[in-house]
């Protein structure tokens, strides 16, 4: 087992420009192992920081990615050689947070790519603690590499949908529900035995392909304005003879639309949950909530202790992962993060190292 001294990355030198590069492997901290990397996605986030300016933690220059996995050969010996899933989000887990059980939001966490100095997953190595690693016994005959993707596009649907409280029997509404995230938490919101699962986007191609991974029914927003959707919703609820009220709507767009669509649907003990990000705002009147005693909830990441739990859903095949991936090699990354913001990409990319 090799342990370099270089690492080969693809730094963010400034927002919209990448260098390939080199950087000396740090010394490894107590506690921390290196771990060379098989694959990593490109997040909507990576794509955030790299067009649009949303802040990092670090500045630039510093290497994007946190969706990864890969294998440790360096640092604790007890872990040397073995197969992990690095989570995107690290607590500290020693703060008042982390002890009340919602370390996904410490404030002290680690995210590759972002608070972890210039290290990310867009390389051949990256640094990290070893404490919440998610160790891969038996990957089952899947590929290790489309692993990487439990990091965060489905760790993150499976935290949504435990904070949202989803139960059998529950009625959830997917807003987005055939980007990187909502085909995740469609998947999701069906393996935790809800009735009905409504996928609502702008692509009807992958709406019909979203009928078979979970969702029950569908809504094409494309050109259409939010009481327009709000209408078909509301007359498919009236054909099935079901409810307005108390829906569970997961919004995974992060668009300005998408999460209209949302808060026009929120009715009388619904929950909102936000999920996808963007830098819009939007007029709401908030005594609406009073008035229907709903809810609207933010939720960011997924704990580490719940990793084990997610990939053992993948590896029974509970959640799908390859129809919704694509291999690429690491040096076609300008390329996959131009179609990713451009909105053009069919399947999430995962990079994986050709230095």
């Amino acid at each position: 087992m090799s342990v370099p001294s270089k690492i080969e990355t693809w730094q963010m030198v400034e927002p919209g420009k990448l260098l390939r590069t080199s950087i000396d492997v740090p010394e490894l901290k107590p506690g921390e192992v290196l771990v060379e990397v098989t694959g990593c996605g490109v997040c909507h986030t990576d794509v955030g920081y790299y067009y649009d300016g949303v802040p990092t933690v670090n500045k630039p220059p510093l290497t994007l990615g946190h969706e990864i996995s890969g294998r440790v050969v360096a640092g604790d010996s007890d872990m040397l050689g073995k197969e992990v899933i690095i989570p995107a989000v690290m607590p500290c887990n020693n703060c008042d947070i982390c002890a009340s059980g919602r370390g996904n939001r410490c404030l002290q966490q680690k995210m590759p790519g972002n608070s972890m100095g210039v290290f990310g997953g867009f390389a051949t190595h990256v640094p990290v603690p070893a404490e919440d690693l998610c160790v891969v016994e038996d990957r089952k005959g899947m590929a290790l590499e489309h692993l990487a993707v439990v990091a965060d596009a489905i760790s993150t649907p499976y935290q949504t949908v435990k904070r949202a409280d989803v139960q059998p029997g529950d009625r959830v509404l997917v807003i987005g529900a055939c980007g990187g995230i909502g085909v995740y938490v469609t998947q999701m919101a069906a393996a935790f035995d809800a009735a009905e699962v409504i996928a609502v986007d702008i692509n009807e191609e992958k709406l019909e392909r979203s009928l078979n991974y979970g969702a029950t029914h569908t809504i094409n927003s494309k050109s259409k304005s939010v009481k327009e959707v709000r209408d078909e919703f509301r007359a498919y609820c009236k054909e099935k003879g079901l409810p307005t009220y108390g829906w569970k709507i997961l919004e995974c767009s992060g668009s300005k639309p998408g999460q209209e669509i949302g808060l026009e649907i929120l009715s009388f003990v619904s929950r909102l949950m936000i999920v996808g990000f963007g830098m819009h705002k939007i007029e709401y009147m908030f005594s609406r909530l009073m008035a229907f005693d709903a809810e609207i909830i933010g939720t960011w990441g997924c704990p580490p202790e719940h990793y084990p739990a997610v990939l053992q859903m993948v590896l029974d095949r509970k959640i799908e992962v390859e129809p919704f991936v694509e291999l690429r090699p690491m040096s076609q990354i300008e390329k996959s993060f131009e179609e990713s913001h451009a909105g053009t990409l069919l399947k999430r990319v995962i990079l994986v190292p050709d230095f």
